[in-house]
């Protein structure tokens, strides 16, 4: 296992153990209910970024910024505490992940095609820096369904 593989499995486990506390917040039903949601959007986009003849790569660059304005407009509500920025957030959050889910499948394929495959740290590279990409996808837009899917353990 080299340094790339192993740095991308820690960090799954740390993210992993952190994402537990969501068990705190929300009911069993409603992770299991969002969780499936949100695994077959994210099949479903995969499939079409794997599938599509559409070139995803200037969408790209727009939900990079969108990415970035999501950050921003988290920390502003983190003080204006707005339950309607909250929701717009939230809206914008899973658009961005649906899109960047179907734009990283369709590099990844595109990446694997460019580069020989018959090399086996090339291929690691590839596979590990996809695998993190679409994880991070997959997480985020769990969290971003969660806050329109979840129920409270107080409910």
């Amino acid at each position: 296992m080299n340094t790339a593989t192993g740095l991308f499995v820690a960090y799954s486990v740390i993210s992993g153990l952190t994402l537990g506390s969501i068990f705190l917040v929300y009911s069993g039903e409603s992770i299991v209910l969002t969780f499936g949601v949100c695994a077959l959007t994210f099949l479903g986009m995969s499939i079409y970024g794997m599938t599509t003849k559409r070139d995803l790569t200037s969408i790209g660059s727009y939900l990079f910024y969108a990415l970035i304005g999501l950050i921003v407009a988290g920390l502003v509500n983190i003080f204006l505490k707005s339950s309607m920025l909250n929701l717009i957030i939230s809206l914008v959050g899973v658009a961005v992940f649906i899109g960047l889910t179907a734009y990283d499948t369709q590099k990844i394929k595109q990446m694997a095609a460019q580069f020989e495959m018959n090399d086996s740290d090339t291929v690691t590279k590839v596979a590990v820096m996809g695998a993190l990409s679409l994880y991070l996808d997959f997480v985020n837009l769990f969290l971003y369904l969660l806050r329109f899917f979840g129920r409270s353990n107080k409910d």
